[in-house]
């Protein structure tokens, strides 16, 4: 199961520093999952979890294996891109293709460095990035919408429930907001809002590219921005490019000292990762053993057999149950034996909703 974040931006605010910043840590992960360059502009990255190197130590794993998540450097939009301009059409058909959207912002002031806009605004940067991708989907809705109507007026059932909740996106659009604001009434309506692809539905996470006084606490700049990410129900992390992309030239046993004298616990590109997998809706389960200590990705609210299915096909078409313990009772306890004996590890069937954290095993027959 593949989840894509799409690193977008004017130019000149630190996208691309960051999106080789998260390829040069990828590629300095441990060999169990090498770097993997899909596409130049495409890189998978491990998303940090503690929780998995607890429970290799207690499992005495041999190997320990992140879930991942891929992040595409998108590129640079200009005014003007739902038209054409720069760009555009392939800006916004590569980030139909994404499932969310790491919009970075400039929140720092550097007369080396110039501005497409001439000035440093971080909120006009994402009205501007906003406003394209709103454009782009109002011009499809209002050739669509009329069209569902027309048939949904003779009695057709899906055209209805399209013109329905694609209608509702169109109002939205028109008054000047994000169409991942419209609320479908059911699944068939929250499938058809799916299949239409909207640009402005995916969820968005905001990073403030500041400067490297501001990389602890931030400035004014990344302030205006985590208020508007607060009233939009988005997510915003502060990072500095810069120091990433010096972090990822150290030796690892001198990064935690490099960022103590910053004033930081953990590296921004850690932030970004982790809010990217929370702003996707996903949820981590482990699976553990003597060969290896493994977490894997479900979307929030996945069954046991579609758990099983992340580790194969076969697992989630023969599946006959889990036999599952949290990771609170894995760790507090000790283990799997003494999880078993104080009667904490489960049996749980196919309408069992998997828990972040959960530790696995899966009952199959094919």
């Amino acid at each position: 199961m593949g989840f894509r974040c799409g690193i977008v931006g004017l130019p000149n605010v630190g996208k691309s520093t960051l999106f080789n910043a998260l390829t040069e840590t990828a590629a300095a992960q441990a060999a169990n999952y090498p770097f993997c360059t899909i596409e130049p502009n495409i890189g998978q990255v491990a998303v940090p979890d503690p929780r998995l190197y607890e429970i290799a130590k207690i499992g005495q794993s041999a190997k320990i294996i992140e879930t991942q998540l891929a992040f595409v450097d998108i590129a640079g939009l200009v005014r003007g891109a739902s038209k054409g301009e720069g760009l555009g059409n392939q800006f916004l058909g590569n980030i139909r293709e994404v499932d969310a959207i790491v919009h970075v912002l400039r929140c720092f002031e550097d007369g080396d460095v110039t501005h497409v806009e001439n000035k440093v605004d971080p909120i006009a940067d994402a009205e501007t990035v906003e406003t394209e991708l709103m454009l782009s989907d109002l011009e499809s809705l209002e050739k669509r919408v009329p069209a569902y109507a027309k048939k949904a007026a003779q009695g057709d059932k899906e055209s209805k429930a399209a013109a329905s909740v694609l209608g509702q996106a169109l109002d939205l659009l028109r008054d000047g907001k994000p169409a991942r604001l419209t609320q479908p009434r059911d699944d068939d309506e929250a499938r058809i809002f799916a299949q239409a692809q909207l640009l402005t539905s995916k969820p968005v996470l905001y990073v403030c590219n500041v400067d490297e006084g501001a990389a602890a606490n931030g400035n004014e700049l990344s302030a205006r921005v985590f208020e508007k990410a607060k009233a939009e129900g988005a997510k915003a992390v502060i990072v500095s490019a810069a120091i990433e992309a010096e972090i990822v030239t150290l030796d690892p046993a001198d990064r935690a000292e490099f960022l103590s004298d910053l004033g930081l616990s953990e590296t921004g590109l850690a932030r970004v990762i982790r809010a990217g997998y929370e702003l996707l809706d996903l949820i981590t389960f482990f699976t553990v053993g003597p060969k290896e200590a493994r977490a894997w990705t479900v979307e929030k609210g996945s069954k046991a057999p579609q758990a099983a299915g992340a580790i194969h096909s076969d697992f989630e078409r023969g599946f006959i149950r889990a036999e599952t313990m949290s990771y609170k009772d894995y760790v507090t306890l000790g283990g799997e034996a003494a999880a078993r004996e104080a009667g904490k590890y489960r049996s749980e069937g196919k309408d069992y909703v998997v828990q972040d954290g959960d530790i696995m095993l899966f009952r199959f027959n094919v």
